[in-house]
């Protein structure tokens, strides 16, 4: 299972990914992905003139909602490892002329974002592709690269806690999901591996405990039954 984790493991996968993701994102969460995102912006009010850092940013998914008050003084930094996600987080920068935009194509694990950079620091959909380990070094990283006061919103997919819907849930996750991705993709093992990574992720519960640790005031946040969970908090000065 370990290997499952290596970069270079989830950046393949997400270089396969790529051509149908955001399509297939869509589907799979009946629509709702589009809903946490937002949800997951605007638990934490982002005002203008200030600088976002959007990691594990894909193809740019969350920016519309970044963006919303965004005016010349703003700035979004959006990184991701994934090759083909950056392309197409390239030309989504397109549809923001007026905004300013860095993408990095980096690992979050070893990025040039200077320290204390970020007003704002915004995942969406990217946690559950990290071990415990890895997740402790995310909390660091979020913690060198916040300003004093700086506030972080993070969300991914979880397994709800409802025995009624819990059975339903993995069903279609682990069944449902791969063949919908045999009919985007000719391949169902690349999103059985999405399946696999929120059945082990489980929910944010463990994310709240390893950031809890560092110099954070954190929040746990539920979405939708527990479809989706994520932490929002800010940096204690």
């Amino acid at each position: 299972m370990k290997e499952i984790y290596e970069p270079k493991f989830v950046e393949k996968l997400f270089d396969k990914m790529s051509s149908s993701y955001s399509k297939m994102n869509y589907i799979t969460s009946f629509g709702f992905s589009e809903r946490w995102r937002r949800q997951c912006v605007e638990e934490i009010e982002i005002e203008k003139g200030k600088t976002v850092v959007d990691l594990m940013t894909g193809m740019g998914e969350c920016w519309k909602h970044i963006l919303k008050k965004s005016d010349k003084n703003s700035k979004l930094i959006g990184l991701d490892f994934s090759t083909e996600m950056i392309n197409r987080a390239e030309k989504n920068k397109g549809k923001f002329k007026k905004s300013k935009i860095e993408i990095l194509k980096e690992n979050v694990f070893e990025n040039s974002i200077e320290n204390e950079t970020a007003d704002f620091v915004i995942s969406g959909f990217g946690l559950k592709t990290f071990n415990d380990e890895q997740l402790g070094k995310l909390a660091k990283e979020i913690n060198r690269i916040l300003k004093p006061d700086g506030k972080f919103s993070l969300i991914d997919v979880s397994v709800p806690n409802s025995k009624v819907l819990k059975p339903f849930y993995m069903f279609y996750l682990k069944n449902i999901i791969p063949i919908l991705g045999k009919l985007f993709l000719g391949s169902p093992e690349t999103y059985r591996m999405l399946g696999v990574y929120t059945e082990e992720f489980g929910n944010s519960k463990n994310l709240y405990r390893i950031f809890s640790k560092l110099e954070f005031e954190v929040k746990y946040v539920e979405y939708f039954y527990g479809c989706a969970s994520g932490i929002k908090g800010w940096k204690i000065k």
